[in-house]
């Protein structure tokens, strides 16, 4: 799904104050994002994705009952327009600064003391979306990259299964971030819920354990981000498990924008490359 694509279904879904031609894009990957007036619209890239749209809203609300500081809902429903999902959500006051790793914690230890909302979490499904994303790259990739991330995938899989957590299994955010943070004049609030899950915390920690060795966030950034939480998920025997799968999806999601993007196509080869020599050192740029 392109912009041009999406704004197509912006516009048939009708849900804005004005026209879509005059929504800005805020975001291209999974969802399109737009923004225009006091919401935001999010179009999903496939109608695969509706019953995750659907929970994302019930998130929404579940967080606001329970006081999490997180993006509102402007509409309860998620819609389905030409094959696409489509949900409408309040806009956000310009942020005040950008989001930092100690933001992230903070609100990570909120959600991790949380119980169980009322309707079902799923688990975590890191590895879910690696066979969608390789068929939407299709040729543009090398088929031996795309079996080797699907042996990576079952082996990860195989092995988170029989992982022992350190931390009390519970709701989780799923793409801990700090980009899914949002600093306004309030404070720290989460956004981009659709990945909340209910599993090992340990998945929303290593993120950031990852950003630290491929991403290049300085080590100082990552030191307060674990004194904000109050631990060290590289203490854990599990963090390398839940790191590969991590760096498995990563490279899968990638893929996904090779087709029309040589940018993507290049980092999707440098990711696997890495992974093939079995080098960490490598670094991965954000896409």
């Amino acid at each position: 799904m392109d912009e041009a694509r999406a704004r197509d279904v912006l516009a048939a879904a009708e849900v804005l104050p004005g026209t879509a031609r005059d929504a800005r894009l805020l975001a291209l990957g999974e969802n399109a994002v737009f923004a225009l007036g006091d919401l935001v619209v999010k179009v999903g890239r496939d109608a695969e994705l509706l019953d995750r749209a659907r929970r994302e809203l019930d998130v929404a609300v579940w967080l606001e009952e329970t006081g999490v500081p997180a993006v509102r809902a402007a509409e309860p429903k998620a819609l389905l327009v030409e094959r696409h999902p489509v949900t409408v959500w309040h806009r956000l006051p310009d942020p005040v600064r950008p989001a930092e790793p100690r933001d992230l914690a903070e609100l990570l230890r909120v959600v991790h003391a949380l119980p169980a909302p009322s309707f079902e979490l799923p688990p975590r499904e890191l590895l879910g979306g690696v066979e969608r994303w390789l068929r939407l790259a299709g040729d543009a990739i090398d088929p031996a990259d795309a079996a080797y991330l699907r042996e990576r995938r079952d082996g990860f899989a195989t092995a988170a299964a029989g992982l022992t957590p350190r931390l009390t299994p519970g709701p989780i955010h799923g793409d801990a971030l700090p980009r899914n943070v949002h600093v306004g004049p309030d404070g720290p609030v989460l956004v981009d819920l659709e990945t909340f899950s209910a599993d090992l915390r340990e998945h929303d920690l290593v993120v950031m354990a990852l950003s630290r060795d491929r991403y290049g966030l300085p080590a100082a950034a990552y030191e307060s981000f674990v004194e904000a939480y109050g631990w060290d998920v590289r203490e854990w025997e599990g963090c390398a498990v839940l790191r590969g799968a991590r760096e498995t999806a990563s490279c899968a999601w990638v893929a996904q924008h090779a087709p029309g993007n040589p940018k993507a196509r290049d980092e999707f080869e440098r990711r696997v490359a890495s992974l093939r020599q079995g080098d960490a050192t490598v670094r991965w740029h954000p896409f």
